[in-house]
């Protein structure tokens, strides 16, 4: 077996959202280095460009399309540019999530609960049903939604959040399941503490961190890495036989 040919996404095509940084970033690069052409989107056009350079300087593929993926009118926006420049779309990675509060849930305001629904659920379904026609003509097609622990189990202070991200791993299996005649492998990767600047305000705290490592089974906090190379598992060859998965990269803290 040839494994530099098992986990190539040679002559495919990405798109990733939430891709400027962190988590998302790090897919894209990777994805990159296995070979795919990537399309990373968030909100910001400038900052977007500056680190599509960033891959393209390493000789990768990349280019960079705004989106707020939480305003529903834009999403077809973002599939068509995608299409126009590469052809097609072979892997949709939905990363982008909000979570805008932190304290009990019944002080969650209807607009907040709306705003991380809209962001962390509603864009991935819609982004799937609009990619869908690309994808069911791909040799290769994959989805991958970027859940969390909190939507295995509720996250202290993080309750819509949790529910968002537990409807998220619903979504996936529903899809994996309906998707599976088309030739399109749907997974979901939930991480745990990672060290990015969306998790910033648990690493930053040692208090905190102290609390949480006490918790884990590997004493420290992610990498970003560590969840790309698992989604290129993912959205490689190397698990053709592999849909509807949940797959945690936590350091042990579900067990």
């Amino acid at each position: 077996m040839d494994l530099s040919t098992v986990f190539s996404l040679n002559g495919k095509v990405a798109l990733i959202t939430g891709a400027s940084k962190g988590i998302g970033f790090c897919i894209a690069e990777i994805f990159a280095a296995a070979g795919a052409k990537v399309v990373i989107s968030s909100r910001k056009q400038d900052v977007l460009d500056q680190m599509a350079n960033k891959l393209k300087t390493k000789g990768y593929e990349a280019t960079g399309i705004a989106c707020n993926v939480g305003n529903m009118e834009e999403l077809p926006l973002l599939v068509e540019k995608t299409v126009e420049k590469y052809g097609t779309i072979d892997i949709l990675v939905n990363n982008a999530a909000v979570n805008p509060v932190f304290g009990p849930v019944h002080e969650t305001s209807l607009e907040t609960f709306d705003k991380i629904m809209n962001v962390n659920v509603k864009a991935a379904f819609e982004l799937c049903r609009l990619c869908f026609p690309y994808l069911r003509k791909s040799s290769g097609a994959s989805v991958i939604n970027i859940s969390s622990i909190g939507g295995l189990s509720p996250e202290h202070g993080l309750g819509i959040y949790s529910v968002s991200k537990a409807a998220l791993i619903s979504l996936t299996k529903v899809f994996a399941k309906e998707w599976g005649e088309a030739k399109i492998r749907v997974n979901v990767i939930c991480p745990g503490l990672i060290q990015t600047k969306f998790s910033e305000a648990l690493w930053s705290n040692e208090k905190i961190m102290n609390m949480i490592i006490k918790q884990l089974v590997i004493k420290r906090a992610g990498t970003p890495d560590e969840i790309g190379t698992m989604a290129l598992f993912l959205a490689s060859s190397a698990s053709s036989y592999t849909t509807g998965g949940v797959f945690t990269a936590d350091g042990g803290f579900t067990i």
